[in-house]
């Protein structure tokens, strides 16, 4: 359940920030969402992945 709320999350913001970009095409803009959304997918894997050993 969790992951799927993870997965909601990062699909509204991945979508947010993917119109931006789409709105503004600026070369450094699209590199800050690119970064920004790796991130957000790596939180959420690193969250979501279990307890750690």
């Amino acid at each position: 359940m969790l992951r799927l709320l993870y997965l909601i999350a990062f699909l509204i913001f991945a979508a947010f920030v993917g119109i931006l970009a789409y709105s503004v095409p600026s070369p450094d803009l699209i590199a800050v969402v690119v970064f920004t959304l790796a991130l957000v997918g790596w939180d959420c894997y690193r969250t979501t992945r279990g307890p750690r050993n």
